[in-house]
């Protein structure tokens, strides 16, 4: 079967986040998804398969880390949707069936993929014992998210301050159910972006995540109250880094981006 790695987020290669994608007849066992998602040993790897015509979505679609089965991912959604549609396999809307419910990707001429998400729900929190020291630098604020997402938003002083950190992971780890978003307003919006973040997910074997979709579900809302505009671009990664356009509308948030498939072959186990 074929198997290929894409760069989500990025229109350039060797940027933006990488993710596997399997295109599959049907879903084998649990345990052989994870030994392959283990072997390709990106953020996620992504597998689908085609449904029956006619019902609610046209491709089940599962996520794995290396280490464990997730409940949302965007760019590995976005790499599967371009996988898709530069096979030729689909066209137009694609509609995924997961575990956050169905979940929707439209290709447009420009070669962008937008995709429809579930907005995070935000909740403040007091900054958690242990953050600061964690991440190594003072927080403003934290807000944990939805339970599909499971991460801890935590705005920093700003910028340069998000750039700049270095976290202990393993203090990380016991701090949420997924991981750490931190964040900060651009210090130049003439950039071409609105606000930076990073991503940490020590708890599922990731310690960081260069371009995490899921978690503009939540930052998309954060962002948005303060700035006063729903539609928004956001800059995430350390070492490699992508952009993430988001638009708010209400409970659903529109997620758009480039990729580009990077390596295609064959997967022999």
């Amino acid at each position: 079967m074929r198997i290929r790695i894409v760069d989500a987020f990025t229109d350039q290669p060797f940027s933006g986040n990488p993710a596997g994608v399997l295109l599959l007849d049907s879903f084998p066992e649990d345990t052989w998804l994870q030994k392959v998602a283990a072997e390709v040993n990106l953020s996620e790897t992504a597998f689908a398969h085609p449904l029956p015509a006619g019902g609610e979505a046209d491709w089940a679609l599962r996520w794995f880390t290396p280490t464990t089965e997730v409940d949302m991912c965007g760019h590995a959604t976005l790499a599967t949707a371009h996988v898709l549609h530069t096979t030729g396999t689909a066209s137009g809307t694609v509609r995924f069936a997961t575990r956050s419910g169905i979940l929707s990707a439209t290709a447009a001429a420009d070669g962008t993929i937008t995709m429809d998400f579930p907005t995070s729900a935000l909740t403040p929190l007091p900054v958690p014992d242990g953050l600061e020291k964690a991440l190594g630098t003072e927080v403003v604020a934290v807000h944990d998210t939805a339970a599909h997402v499971g991460d801890l938003v935590v705005e920093v002083r700003d910028e340069a301050t998000v750039r700049s950190l270095a976290p202990d992971f393993a203090a990380l780890k016991g701090l949420s159910s997924r991981g750490v978003i931190a964040t900060a307003a651009a210090e130049d919006p003439d950039r071409g972006y609105d606000f930076v973040s990073r991503g940490f997910f020590p708890a599922v074997g990731i310690d960081e995540d260069p371009v995490t979709g899921s978690a503009h579900t939540a930052l998309a809302p954060y962002w948005s109250a303060r700035f006063g505009r729903d539609e928004l671009t956001g800059f995430q990664g350390g070492a490699r880094t992508g952009l993430v356009r988001t638009r708010l509308r209400g409970d659903r948030t529109l997620l758009t981006g480039h990729a580009v498939t990077v390596i295609e072959g064959d997967l022999r186990a």
